[in-house]
């Protein structure tokens, strides 16, 4: 499977989960590379928080970020008026969740998520959905 369509893939699942969670989703479709503008994988917000998020999934390599990349997203983050988030799964593995300024940043100005730091550092989905579950319009 191309990875751009795994890829694909888990941003939809990445949307679904959140969607679960109670959080109005979107993915933006024009993410990577049919704009000139550079858009965060996905928009989330409970009416309390927003985040924008770059989703990133890998088998178990390191997953890296180019700079550029994250910067956009922080500029588009502030702009937006959401909170800049990195979203990483790894194969078998949760998604885990880091502020920018949280990951490795190597000498070539790009960044980096190690499996090992995504499980030990990161924000677990539960976590960063404030809880196990949250309640839905209509739930009772």
């Amino acid at each position: 499977m191309s990875s751009n369509r795994k890829g694909d893939r888990r941003e939809r699942e990445l949307v679904n989960r959140l969607d679960e969670a109670g959080f109005a989703v979107m993915r933006a479709p024009a993410s990577g590379s049919a704009t000139t503008r550079e858009l965060p994988d996905v928009l989330a917000g409970n009416g309390d928080v927003f985040y924008a998020i770059e989703a990133k999934a890998s088998s178990g390599r390191p997953i890296y970020l180019d700079g550029e990349e994250v910067e956009a997203l922080i500029y588009f983050s502030q702009n937006f008026g959401a909170k800049a988030r990195i979203a990483v799964r790894f194969d078998r593995e949760d998604w885990y969740f880091f502020h920018p300024g949280d990951l490795y940043v190597t000498d070539g100005g790009n960044y980096r998520v190690k499996k090992e730091t995504a499980l030990s550092e990161g924000e677990d989905f539960d976590s960063f959905v404030g809880g196990p579950t949250q309640t839905r319009l209509g739930d009772s």
